[in-house]
């Protein structure tokens, strides 16, 4: 039981990852109105915004996705180490 729980959490976990690196990587090609990107934004967004009132961008660039992945990889570590 508790295998499959892994499982479970550990593709969520993955799938937010790619969406979140499908953002960064779609910002650079893609024009911000495209119907895609709009998806991506909305749930990606919400997560970056804490991140960002809290870490400004460092010349121009954009650190949050980094440190967002990064929580993401620590929250999960945890959450199997718990289970």
């Amino acid at each position: 039981m508790s295998t499959a729980i892994l499982y479970v959490i550990n593709f969520i976990l993955l799938i937010i990852t790619v969406i979140i690196i499908a953002k960064v990587v779609l910002s650079y090609f893609m024009d911000p109105y495209q119907p895609v990107r709009l998806f991506i934004d909305k749930i990606v967004d919400p997560m970056l915004r804490p991140i960002q009132r809290i870490i400004p961008p460092i010349g121009g660039f954009d650190i949050s996705p980094l440190v967002l992945l990064v929580i993401i990889q620590l929250i999960g570590r945890l959450i199997v180490s718990i289970l």
